[in-house]
């Protein structure tokens, strides 16, 4: 609610806190029932609308301010009316149909496709993690857009974590927390993107588990992403990981070489390129890192092609990609990892490749393992298999296993230190 201004105080006020300003119109330039001015809209996307911080309802015009009252009187009061309004912010081209599932996404996708049928009932909330340009955000738009489908009227809001901590100091500043509350509850679905900016925001998070636990209880769905393990983000409340952990957590893996062949094949047909399967395998074998590399260098190869008028072949795309490529092969290789790992720990690279669990060689399996996770682009199902077939969960825990152990172990610790020392110099 706009709040009452002293009488020495001649400026009208509209309040957008959604496009990250506050408007004044000075009242010796324009006559007091003048109409206010419209706010032209930031590049921002907004999280509040202004009639969210207004309080009181608004059309999504901003009506004439009445006259003021006589300076003799204490105050005046600037009135904006309109409704409440929820801006969505959604991308409307990223939607399940244009999502490509590999083994690396696959109980993500699962996930999120019960969730947009099932909104506030089956996965509540809905966490994805994983690294950036995996396609965590496309999903959590996917399950919007389909929820807005199912139902028009439905207020379904995204916005990423900063978005969310800007409205809150915006509304502190301007004595509107009530407001705040009131707009971020009312929602059907609320979306939020890389909460991992949350941490050592000490306000920002009480206002978000109050938010939290308040959409739980009304059964309204929430879907939250990060670029880590919710339980491993430094500065976050212990009671905030607890609650992330009442829903279904999901890792989003960067995503395997069948994965990001399909990726680029469905690009190119989108952009209606020819893109031979030779010449999406080589890109995909090359380009591991993530899916918004991958979409880079396929642009780069259809320029290239666009501006020399030459076909996309292996020729072209070397040329095309010389420095991404050159960047690619000074990498590590799985395979130096493994043989160094074996020679530190005085094991054969095949003990690495086989069942024995033994501590003697499981222990430096894990430490490869990690390795490989942290100096590589290659996916956790890449990895498992080239440790003798393994499935991507065992990867998983061993890379969780050996951070626990590198915090409380310093013999591991210091093994660690030394194999990245000399792997990387």
């Amino acid at each position: 609610m706009v709040r009452e201004l002293e009488p020495d105080n001649a400026t009208d006020v509209v309040l957008e806190i959604g496009a990250g300003r506050s408007v004044a119109a000075t009242s010796p330039g324009m006559s007091s029932n003048s109409p206010a001015p419209v706010p032209a809209q930031s590049g921002m996307q907004p999280g509040l609308s202004g009639a969210a911080i207004s309080g009181s309802p608004r059309t999504g015009e901003v009506t004439p301010i009445k006259p003021a009252a006589p300076r003799a009187q204490m105050s005046r009061r600037v009135e904006v009316e309109g409704s409440l309004q929820h801006q969505s912010h959604l991308v409307v081209n990223y939607t399940f149909d244009n999502f490509v599932e590999g083994k690396s996404n696959q109980l993500a996708l699962a996930a999120a496709r019960q969730v947009a049928e099932n909104p506030g009932d089956s996965y509540n909330p809905l966490f994805l993690y994983g690294g950036v340009g995996l396609g965590k955000t496309h999903l959590m738009h996917a399950v919007g857009n389909a929820l807005k489908v199912h139902n028009p009227q439905a207020k379904v809001v995204y916005l990423h974590s900063e978005r969310f901590v800007a409205d809150m100091v915006k509304a502190l500043q301007l004595n509107a927390i009530t407001d705040f509350k009131r707009y971020y509850r009312s929602v059907d679905a609320l979306l939020i993107d890389d909460i991992q900016f949350f941490a050592k925001k000490d306000r920002s998070q009480e206002e978000f588990f109050h938010t939290f636990n308040a959409l739980l209880e009304g059964g309204q769905q929430m879907i939250l992403t990060c670029d880590r393990y919710p339980k491993e983000i430094d500065g976050l409340e212990e009671r905030l990981k607890s609650r992330f952990g009442w829903g279904l957590t999901v890792a989003v893996e960067p995503p395997e070489l069948e994965t990001r062949v399909a990726i680029l094949m469905k690009k190119a047909t989108q952009a209606r390129i020819d893109l031979s399967p030779e010449a999406a395998f080589f890109i995909a074998q090359r380009i591991r890192s993530n899916v918004r590399e991958l979409e880079g260098a396929l642009k780069r190869v259809i320029a290239s092609a666009h501006f020399t008028g030459r076909p996309i072949d292996i020729d072209l795309i070397k040329e095309s990609l010389k420095d991404l490529l050159a960047l690619q092969d000074r990498q590590v290789s799985m395979d130096n990892i493994q043989r160094t790992a074996a020679e530190y720990y005085k094991i054969k690279v095949a003990d690495m490749m086989s069942r024995r669990r033994s501590r003697s060689v499981a222990r430096p399996r894990q430490v490869a393992m990690a390795l490989a996770k942290e100096l590589t682009n290659h996916s956790l199902p890449e990895i498992g298999d080239s440790f003798g077939g393994r499935d991507h969960t065992t990867v998983l825990h061993a890379c969780r296993k050996i951070k626990e152990l590198r915090e409380t172990n310093s013999d591991i610790r210091e093994d660690y230190k030394n194999l990245l020392r000399s792997l990387t110099t």
